[in-house]
């Protein structure tokens, strides 16, 4: 299960089942950080409007609360693409001071390498933590519509088959805060592409109105790991909710696209 963890005045989520089995896993809030106005508090998103400085310093906070150097997270640039990338030690930095050196065109990271945290961004897309525990490999997943329409978690979990010889069966999986169901209202346009994608739309989709609909994206990124075989009990699933809850989360989508980000970290 998710749970709050306070450093002074930094407030972050960790995930109980990920910490029992030597997996360090976390989501930030907004909350603890130096940035202001509608990046405030906990900025961690380079590719903002907020100032450089700020975020830098925000990076700093939470990652030496989380026991990490901040000059050491590795990100990848997000493009709501379905591509992943094997991170490596040759990596290790990149995106951590600047969202141009961030690695390009991905919106998942897996890899094997230990004390490596990868970093990914959040302001109502869904995060995704995987991790194998027998085979060491742990890797993150940014999932908003385009990602999921695209089977992003599903193209990563078949990458970690692949490269590193892991099996669903063994994997934990989290998803944490996102927008959920009831306040992600989507048009025709999407939904369409949707219908003609899974057969069991009707699972993460309802109608609202005559051309609209409401897409819960958590439930639809569930389905997928449940599909590639990961137990349901070893899916770990967040209730809280990004538009929701504006005291702890930025929301692309309340804050009319003027906000700042959280993240998710993880490492083996």
């Amino acid at each position: 299960m998710f749970y709050w963890k306070n450093t002074g005045d930094l407030k972050y989520l960790a995930i109980e089942e990920f910490n029992s089995v030597g997996v360090k896993a976390f989501f930030t809030s907004r909350l603890g950080g130096i940035s202001t106005g509608s990046y405030g508090q906990l900025n961690l998103g380079l590719h903002t409007g907020d100032q450089r400085e700020a975020v830098l310093t925000n990076r700093r906070l939470i990652a030496e609360a989380l026991g990490y150097d901040y000059r050491d997270l590795v990100a990848g640039e997000q493009i709501h693409s379905n591509r992943i990338a094997q991170v490596n030690r040759e990596d290790r930095g990149r995106g951590a001071l600047s969202h141009q050196d961030s690695i390009p065109g991905v919106d998942g990271l897996i890899t094997c390498q230990k004390n490596l945290p990868l970093f990914s961004f959040y302001a109502d897309c869904v995060p995704v933590l995987l991790a194998d525990p027998l085979k060491g490999v742990v890797g993150l997943v940014h999932a908003g519509w385009k990602g999921t329409l695209q089977r992003i978690v599903e193209k990563a979990l078949r990458q970690m088959e692949e490269i590193y010889h892991c099996s669903p069966r063994d994997v934990i999986a989290a998803i944490g805060p996102a927008i959920s169901g009831d306040h992600y209202q989507v048009d025709q346009r999407v939904i369409t592409q949707f219908r003609s994608s899974f057969q069991n739309w009707r699972e993460f989709s309802s109608g609202d109105g005559k051309e609209n609909y409401r897409l819960n994206l958590p439930r639809a990124n569930q389905l997928q790991l449940l599909a590639m075989g990961i137990p349901l009990s070893q899916i770990i699933m967040s209730d809280l909710c990004t538009y929701r809850d504006n005291h702890s989360f930025f929301s692309y989508r309340r804050d009319g696209g003027i906000t700042g980000r959280m993240a998710s970290i993880i490492s083996i």
